[in-house]
């Protein structure tokens, strides 16, 4: 009788280790075939403009994003003007490895436009109610080249010092002024707080000349924002046809802040990015 317990115990013994064993073997071979799939999609790297910051313009993208399975970078862009911030995104994109979808919002686009150039990892540049600048240009001249933008009657310049002593400025946009300027489609509740956390951004931003122009040998897509009273739609619809985009969205009702309030439109127009490049 002993005899039979002991071998029921090593029989039941030996049939869980096995089960075990399989499970654990599955479980890595699943845990494998995700991290595979999880390593061949490229990150997104997103890019804020002025005025907004890296979590309040791009959490419901990044959390689709993350869903979906791509690894996803949200820096925060200093808004010191081009010198400073296209030479700072350009080192944080030399320390990714593999390749790189980087979208730009707003004054974003800019920033992405000087930073890309020579990187052989940014795969697709993609433009998010921004601005497109070629080289030597000046986000203030597009900025005149339509009608329709509020944003030069709604911006307070408040001095501050750089570190060289000279007297810089910067933007913030008006309280009251800020809802219809940059996000007219979002509940007042929501561009309060927007409003009270603003970032500003260095209105030599402006007058900063582009150095280098990615879009020329990176493929682009776009996204309009057809009711955006920043950035006019039809500079929109310019720039991404001089740009020569391999696709252009235009989201209805959308204000500035489309990724704030059209998410979906943002995330499939990365992932249209991803596939066209694969």
């Amino acid at each position: 009788m002993r005899k039979n317990v002991v071998r029921y115990g090593i029989v039941a013994a030996g049939t869980a280790g096995a089960a075990a064993a399989a499970l654990l073997a599955s479980t890595a071979s699943a845990t494998s075939a995700s991290d595979q799939t999880d390593a061949a999609k490229p990150t997104v790297v997103l890019v804020h403009g002025g005025f907004a910051d890296a979590s309040a313009s791009w959490n419901g993208v990044i959390k689709q994003l993350q869903r979906d399975g791509y690894p996803v970078v949200a820096p925060a862009n200093p808004l010191r003007g081009l010198p400073a911030d296209a030479p700072y995104l350009a080192s944080i994109l030399k320390s990714i490895k593999g390749p790189i979808i980087l979208a730009g919002h707003s004054y974003g686009g800019a920033v992405i436009t000087n930073a890309a150039a020579d990187n052989p990892n940014v795969k697709a540049l993609v433009y998010v109610a921004a601005f497109v600048p070629d080289k030597g240009e000046q986000v203030g001249q597009l900025l005149g080249k339509y009608p329709g933008s509020e944003i030069p009657d709604a911006v307070n310049p408040v001095p501050f010092p750089n570190p060289d002593g000279s007297t810089g400025s910067d933007l913030y946009l008006k309280a009251d002024k800020f809802r219809s300027a940059f996000a007219g489609d979002l509940p007042l509740s929501v561009t309060n707080v927007m409003q009270a956390a603003q970032r500003p951004f260095s209105a030599s931003s402006l007058t900063d000349v582009t150095q280098a122009a990615a879009w020329h040998t990176i493929p682009s897509w776009g996204l309009v924002a057809t009711s955006d009273k920043a950035i006019p739609p039809a500079l929109q619809r310019y720039e991404y046809q001089r740009a020569q985009t391999r696709g252009t969205v235009e989201v209805s009702g959308a204000s500035h802040s489309v990724m704030i309030s059209h998410p979906d439109a943002v995330t499939n127009l990365v992932k249209r990015a991803d596939r066209g490049t694969r």
